[in-house]
């Protein structure tokens, strides 16, 4: 599997998983900040960037594999992982998949523990792709990834989401949403046994607080943050407060076992 990936910094480990229709260029300003004191590896997913298309099925554990495969790349043992939105679900992939080589977890956005109607709503949007592109799902998300404020003052910017997931390759787009739409770790959690921290948008739609949370009792030690007034774009609209939580979290200055909102 041809998989690209950017690199910077120096220090402890850190993998960076990013979202459906992103690729390591959604992690930059974070990365930045990170790299100072952290080795920085952001990589893009499968179906996403530079990475090799995706053409046929794929599911959560593939995706985990090509993490894998990308710290054997770059001669990383062990490491912290990071994910948003799909690349949360990978992370806690490679967090089960490959146990001993995952010394933190950070899930942002992530979602887990559907209800029968979240899993239906689910299964709805995967039908809304398929009948209307990524064009059609990228226009019709701006109101579910931001809020109304930065959408008023920061169009620019949404723009250029948009723009992103309206130029992903289709097939790789549908098949990375439907893993998205899908997989669930909910009754698998309590075997996560490193250091994780929970973040996620109090208005997020797909990631809720009510799933922070329950992450956050399944993970034994764990620490949840529920951001005020966020949707779902916490790396772009949220940048600061979520790159504040990471660089205190990968380098051991936050509470462990605790669970906060």
């Amino acid at each position: 599997m041809n998989l690209a990936f950017r690199r910077r910094g120096a220090g402890s480990p850190v993998l960076l998983i990013h979202g459906v229709g992103g690729d390591a260029r959604n992690w930059d300003p974070i990365a930045e900040r990170l790299s100072k004191r952290l080795d920085v590896v952001a990589m893009d997913v499968r179906g996403h960037g530079k990475s090799e298309p995706i053409r046929g099925p794929v599911d959560v554990h593939d995706f985990a594999r090509d993490a894998a495969q990308v710290l054997d790349a770059c001669a990383i043992e062990r490491c912290a992982v990071v994910g948003f939105s799909l690349g949360g679900a990978i992370a806690q992939a490679v967090a089960l998949d490959f146990p001993d080589r995952v010394s933190r977890l950070a899930v942002l956005g992530t979602v887990c523990g559907r209800l029968p109607e979240e899993r239906a709503r689910a299964r709805d949007r995967i039908e809304f792709l398929k009948q209307h592109g990524t064009a059609g799902i990228a226009e019709a998300n701006r109101t579910r990834w931001f809020t109304d404020a930065f959408l008023a003052a920061h169009p620019d910017v949404v723009e250029q989401r948009v723009a992103q997931v309206k130029a992903c390759d289709a097939e790789s787009y549908l098949r990375a949403f439907t893993v998205f739409c899908t997989e669930d770790f909910v009754d698998r959690l309590h075997e996560i046994r490193v250091p994780t921290l929970i973040v996620t948008g109090e208005h997020d739609l797909a990631a809720t607080g009510r799933m922070a949370r329950l992450m956050g009792e399944r993970i034994a030690s764990s620490e949840v943050h529920v951001l005020p007034g966020l949707r779902h774009s916490l790396l772009i609209e949220a940048t600061a407060q979520v790159t504040t939580l990471l660089e205190d979290f990968l380098l051991g200055r936050s509470t462990e076992g605790g669970n906060h909102d």
